[in-house]
């Protein structure tokens, strides 16, 4: 079946027949693969048909790819062991609410166009709220099963996030999946499952981890209710584990990432550059301050917390707590700031320990991302890093024990925020993401971990892909071992987008140096400046995905 492409609200239309080039002549027209029937995982597609996943007998055989190899070793398929392979985000609604793969056609096409472009492969978020949604222990994996089989089709590498947050109220957010209605329910009678701030603001993004080894969730713990999510799944792609699928991204926490859900933009509670709260007034977070501070003889210090830290849109100078020489730098703030990070700590660890238990022998690398909060990173007190609960201040390294607990469990440490200048940012937020990036690779080189990278909000610009491959040389600390790219829509198909792309792809599996895409093809590849610059190519905008 031949189809061609044209601009929809959602993926990519193909009912239209018009012949329509994209941003490289490929697009020309798409001719979709049959597919054999085999014993692998049967899924039910949207297009109301059976189908299998092709035979893995033949490269189930092949020596296993390894995408993450730690001791500082990069993936790669070339004599030049620099190359850094560049992945890309798949939409937030690539699998729908019904447990179907979402415009499966336009998926199709746009997999043909990333493979044709470099690309080593895609990363798609399994979400908690979708994939256990009709109770406990009960998995729909069916969309999941139908990407993997058109991953392993095109020949892409697939990266799955286990996300065991909710979807909406973030940056970049463009859908809403909340956590499994039964999940909604235990919080809906017991609000103190999920975070909470000094005023008493709830946030139920994600369950506290207060509660990580407390049976409240239908007489399972949090820990044991990921664990079991986390083995089904284990156990539904285990014939892909380490050849298609190559690396399980670990949620820890809020957008995933191991952090307290400090700066939330629901609502308009927070707003760049502000400050953030402290997120330790549940039940179960108060009970572990207390407890910690009667440990060491200083009751009167688990009553509360900070009471000077200020309101989330406020300046680190606007508190008693972050300002200069405030109460981040006295004994009582050491105390607080030690048993805040160090919770967060024991959390990533609890669950990383059981990922690790499940996925060691797969041949699947595991991974645990890191946010990049770069603002009043030039303060002393690094204010929005400590709400966040990184203990980072100019005298207190806060990176460094998270790499050497993410080294416990041979974890690579995601990290965004690759591609910011600090010369692009406000002067008044004390920006300085380069030196954030600087931080985060000479903790990751001295703990003997990966590096890998994303960058934090949609660019498409030569600067930032410049700034990425700047990162991702090894010049001070680690080097990156991969890049994902956020994310594939529409605007990324567009020609100038498009080509920046291409030439980034090329650029990364050529060590991280700037090159150009030559004028002409001599290599039998699709990587070249005449595949993209066709005088016919009128309106890359009918591209469209979501």
């Amino acid at each position: 079946m031949t189809l061609t492409l044209r601009c929809s609200t959602s993926l990519i239309n193909l009912r239209d027949t018009k012949c329509l080039k994209t941003p490289v002549e490929f697009f020309h027209t798409i001719c979709f693969a049959q597919i054999k029937p085999s014993r692998g995982i049967r899924v039910k597609n949207s297009m109301t048909q059976e189908a299998q996943v092709l035979s893995t007998e033949g490269w189930r055989n092949e020596k296993r790819e390894k995408l993450h190899t730690l001791s500082g070793v990069h993936h790669n398929n070339s004599k030049d062991d620099s190359r850094v392979p560049v992945f890309v985000m798949l939409p937030l609604d690539t699998v729908t609410h019904g447990g179907h793969l979402n415009k499966p056609r336009a998926m199709n096409a746009s997999l043909m166009a990333l493979k044709s472009a470099g690309v080593e492969g895609v990363m798609v978020d399994a979400w908690w709220g979708l994939v256990e949604k009709d109770g406990p222990l009960k998995y729909n994996w069916e969309g999941y099963a139908e990407l993997v089989q058109m991953v392993q089709k095109h020949g892409l590498k697939l990266q799955v996030v286990m996300s065991f947050h909710q979807c909406g109220g973030n940056v970049g957010d463009s859908c809403s999946i909340p956590l499994p209605p039964w999940v909604l329910e235990e919080i809906s009678g017991n609000p103190d499952l999920v975070y909470t701030d000094r005023s008493g603001r709830r946030n139920p993004e994600y369950i506290s981890l207060g509660c990580d080894s407390l049976p409240v969730l239908g007489g399972r713990t949090p820990v044991q209710v990921y664990s079991d999510y986390m083995r089904s799944f284990r156990d539904r792609f285990s014939e892909y584990l380490g050849e298609v699928i190559v690396e399980i991204q670990v949620g820890l926490g809020p957008c995933g990432e191991l952090r307290y859900p400090s700066y939330p933009e629901s609502n308009g509670t927070w707003k760049f550059p502000g400050i953030g709260e402290f997120q330790s007034y549940d039940k179960y977070m108060r009970a572990s301050l207390a407890a910690s501070a009667e440990a060491i003889g200083k009751k009167d210090w688990g009553i509360s917390g900070p009471q000077d830290a200020g309101q989330y849109n406020q300046f680190p100078e606007d508190t008693g707590f972050f300002r200069r020489e405030g109460t981040w730098s006295t004994e009582y703030g050491k105390f607080f700031l030690e048993w805040y990070s160090g919770k967060l700590i024991q959390h990533g660890d609890r669950i990383l320990a059981a990922a690790e238990g499940l996925f060691q022998g797969t041949g699947a690398k595991l991974s645990g991302k890191v946010a990049g909060i770069h603002w009043h990173y030039r303060s002393r007190s690094h204010a929005a890093e400590l709400t966040a609960g990184y203990y980072n201040t100019r005298y207190h390294d806060g990176y460094l024990p998270i790499a050497r607990m993410l080294a416990k469990h041979r974890v690579i440490l995601n990290f965004t925020c690759m591609e910011m200048k600090d010369g692009e940012q406000p002067q008044h937020a004390n920006c300085s993401p380069e030196g954030l990036v600087r931080q985060v690779k000479m903790a990751t080189r001295d703990a003997g971990i990966e590096l890998a990278g994303e960058n934090a909000l949609e660019r498409y610009d030569a600067s930032a892909y410049g700034q990425v491959l700047t990162t991702s040389r090894s010049d001070s600390g680690n080097g990156l071992s991969a890049f994902t790219y956020l994310r594939m829509n529409k605007k990324l198909f567009e020609e100038e987008n498009w080509r920046q792309l291409v030439q980034f792809v090329k650029s990364m599996q050529d060590g991280g140096r700037n090159t150009k895409l030559a004028e002409s093809d001599s290599r039998g590849t699709d990587i070249y400046v005449g595949f993209i610059k066709e005088k016919n190519v009128k309106n890359i905008k009918e591209l469209a995905l979501v």
